[in-house]
């Protein structure tokens, strides 16, 4: 099946990017992409090369129920070392530090479905650990390869102890 995940303790990290409200039915990924890419360059005092996919859910967001309709925000970033200078047209994010179940996805990105049902589904219901309320997000690092089935990503999961 998919490999355990490891636990770690993420300190405050400064984001900055774009968001957009989206549900997974009216799925706007592309779109918050394809206005991101081309500005990403402009944001300074970016620590490295890796690009972040984050998911803000609000309160009432079920992974148990799931409902394709549910709005959340849906960010396109880079992490930097201070929030100075935002280019115009993006915003600030800081992630509040905590526990993280870190997964690492290999494959074709629009073939994760079953993983992502895997984690919700069966490796956190059997788990030590319940969902925190902080943003989901996912590292797309040198490995990854948008629509390449040699693709790889870690998936930052927030938990606390149960």
């Amino acid at each position: 099946m998919y490999p355990e995940p490891r636990i770690e303790t993420l300190g405050e990290k400064k984001l900055i990017g774009m968001h957009i409200s989206m549900s997974h039915a009216n799925n706007r990924t592309a779109e918050l992409w394809s206005s991101f890419m081309p500005q990403r360059n402009t944001i300074p005092n970016k620590l490295n090369s890796d690009l972040y996919s984050l998911q803000i859910y609000p309160s009432t967001y079920s992974f148990q129920r799931f409902d394709p309709m549910a709005s959340f925000e849906k960010w396109a970033a880079v992490e930097v070392s201070t929030h100075s200078n935002i280019p115009e047209g993006m915003e600030a994010l800081t992630i509040r530090g905590g526990q993280y179940a870190v997964f690492t996805y290999k494959g074709n990105p629009i073939h994760a479905t079953p993983f992502f049902q895997y984690i919700f589904g069966t490796w956190l219901p059997s788990s030590e650990y319940e969902l925190d309320a902080r943003p989901h997000f996912e590292v797309l690092g040198a490995k990854y390869k948008n629509n390449d089935d040699a693709s790889e990503e870690e998936v930052w999961v927030p938990v606390r102890k149960k």
